[in-house]
């Protein structure tokens, strides 16, 4: 029965995706208005049902509550979608006619989204958003724990896209997320992206896949506290990131690192505002039930309620307990609850000052956060920017809780669900995840500095050198179309003209020398040997063979750059192509050239 059940999943998965493929040929021609259109759609769509969304969302999982579930599913839909409304992601979207480049969007293509339980129907929402404003159709695996709030936010933005004018199919949902189906649904041939969110076994099967992956790294965020701080401020951000949706955030505050100085002032304060202090005995009893041998989250206790946390630790807290606060005397293996803790429970460590709170933060990011998020908490820029250029985090936000300050939510960051931690923490990005990293960026790039070698130039030439044209709309900026002769051309002609006027057939009725120095297609030295001039921007120097097999061929100078046309040319006028070991040759005047004996080697 189960074989047959992970079989119907693959089968399904595969059928979706196909569906997407089918969807993302029509999603491609789509103009900006049209993809617009649908975004704001699906938007829409979500926010009329964000209420029921969140009920049901807290329903199926048990994790946070509907309150914070409803905030973070409207901040996909409203915020997220008022920062990506305007953004060009169709044809041309950027030009810059300085330096003439034009840069023109292209779909990624399908998109295999992983979606968590922790966050289901935002990150849902988010990802449907920016896959969709880029042109690209989604595939959505949901956790198996979250299938049906995930399925109905799929659906209630299918329908309104497929209003829009969207292909059926553009945006869809595995109905049966097994761990074959999700896989089947990374490696699909037509899969050509994964979002991936999730718990680490997961991204790294995103990343194991074979398909370009942006997947995002787990978070252990430590809110360093230093004595510049306004305490009150900074405790009420450090409690209101910790608790919003009971800590299911990845980016939610984990550790709050004290300068000693005013650790006591910090502790009073945080008391106050609902933080409840562990005994030694009580944070080993939480730590049991929080984090499991493997050091894993216990998924029972994922954004559960500080009360909740308590009483299946066996402890006894005061009524109206926001966070459970527990005094660390380490950062390790040794000590579980400094790491990730998905729930409202905190550690405090207290530091010598911001050099030690540096290196404690550190190590706390190290174990399970590095690259994510990190708080600064003081109104010494100094010491905001010595910790900021020494911390490993990508996200350092400041005098604000850490949970809304990373996603946009209270800075001016991009808002996203999804938050990359760079190379440091696995990952392709450190960007707050938009819909531009779902785009691929075309760049048409017009010629700015042409190739122009004067001691390449052949005697009486003006160059070979090759220029484009400048776009409709993109000056040329710094092009020389006739530069100035070298001084070693002026002197090779008054040389020619000397030697023509001392040759005996000057005096035989031909032009002057004079005449014959300044004509494109007049005599070398007098001997009758007719030589067209190269041309700036056209075919390279060629010449015709002798007519008077007595005389001796004059020495030729080899052009720098041969093209296709410049082959076409003399094939058609019978003549040759002087080159030499520097000669550029395009692999297409190669091709023509060689077999009909065109190119003639010079020694120079």
């Amino acid at each position: 029965m189960t074989f047959d059940k992970d079989l119907q999943s693959i089968q399904e998965a595969r059928r979706l995706v196909e569906k997407a493929a089918e969807a993302q040929e029509t999603l491609a021609r789509f103009s900006q208005q049209q993809t617009d259109l649908v975004v704001a759609a699906c938007a829409e769509a979500a926010r009329r049902n964000v209420e029921a969304l969140a009920r049901l969302a807290v329903e199926e999982t048990t994790y946070g509550n509907v309150a914070d579930k409803i905030e973070k599913t409207l901040f996909s839909a409203r915020d997220v979608y008022n920062a990506i409304k305007d953004l060009k992601t169709v044809g041309v979207i950027r030009e810059d006619p300085q330096n003439g480049i034009v840069e023109i969007a292209v779909p990624a293509g399908v998109v295999a989204a992983i979606i968590p339980c922790t966050n289901p129907t935002s990150t849902a929402v988010f990802k449907a958003l920016i896959a969709l404003k880029g042109r690209n159709a989604i595939v959505m695996s949901p956790h198996p724990s979250a299938v049906r709030c995930i399925s109905e936010t799929v659906r209630v933005m299918h329908e309104a896209a497929l209003k829009a004018g969207a292909p059926e199919g553009c945006l869809s949902c595995l109905p049966d997320p097994t761990m074959e189906a999700t896989q089947e649904l990374m490696r699909h041939r037509h899969t050509a992206m994964i979002l991936a969110t999730g718990g680490a076994g997961l991204v790294r099967a995103a990343y194991s896949s074979g398909k370009p992956a942006l997947g995002v790294g787990p978070g252990n965020v430590p809110a360093y506290i230093h004595t510049s701080a306004k305490i009150p401020k900074a405790v009420a951000d450090i409690l209101n990131g910790k608790t919003f949706d009971n800590g299911t955030i990845c980016s939610s505050e984990q550790h709050m690192v004290v300068d000693q100085a005013i650790a006591a002032e910090v502790k009073g304060e945080t008391e106050r505002q609902g933080g409840f202090f562990l005994t030694a005995q009580q944070a080993e009893a939480v730590a049991h039930v929080l984090i499991l041998p493997n050091f894993r989250v216990n998924a029972r206790m994922v954004g559960q309620s500080a009360e909740r946390v308590a009483r299946e630790a066996g402890i006894s807290i005061p009524a109206g307990t926001r966070a459970l606060i527990a005094p660390l005397e380490g950062i390790g293996r040794k000590y579980p609850l400094s790491a990730e803790k998905l729930s409202p429970v905190l550690s405090f460590y207290p530091v010598k000052d911001w050099h030690e709170g540096l290196e404690a933060c550190k190590r706390f990011l190290h174990f399970g956060g590095t690259g994510h998020t990190m708080a600064i908490h003081a109104t010494d820029d100094h010491v905001i920017r010595e910790l900021a250029l020494e911390l490993p985090a990508f996200r350092l936000v400041v005098n604000t809780p850490a949970t809304l300050g990373s996603i946009g939510y209270t800075t001016n960051l991009f808002p996203s669900m999804s938050l990359g931690c760079g190379t440091p923490g696995g990952n392709i990005t450190s960007d707050n995840i938009s819909p531009m990293h779902l785009v691929n960026i075309k760049r048409l790039a017009y010629e700015r500095r042409p190739v122009n070698r004067p001691e390449n130039v052949p005697a009486g030439g003006t160059g070979t050198s090759r220029q484009m044209p400048a776009a409709v709309g993109l000056p040329s900026a710094g092009i020389v179309a006739n530069p100035a002769p070298p001084l070693e051309q002026e002197i090779s002609r008054i040389v020619e003209r000397f030697l023509s006027a001392r040759s005996p057939t000057a005096t035989q009725g031909e032009a002057s020398p004079l005449q014959a120095s300044s004509s494109s297609a007049g005599t070398m030295g007098g001997l009758g040997h007719e030589v067209r001039e190269p041309r700036t921007g056209s075919a390279p120097a060629v010449v015709r063979p002798p007519s008077d097999a007595a005389h001796e061929p004059p020495a030729h100078r080899p052009v720098d750059f041969v093209c296709e046309e410049d082959v076409r040319q003399a094939i058609k006028k019978g003549e040759k192509i002087y080159i030499a070991a520097k000669t550029i040759i395009t692999p297409s005047a190669r091709d023509l050239g060689q077999p009909r004996e065109i190119f003639v080697k010079t020694a120079s």
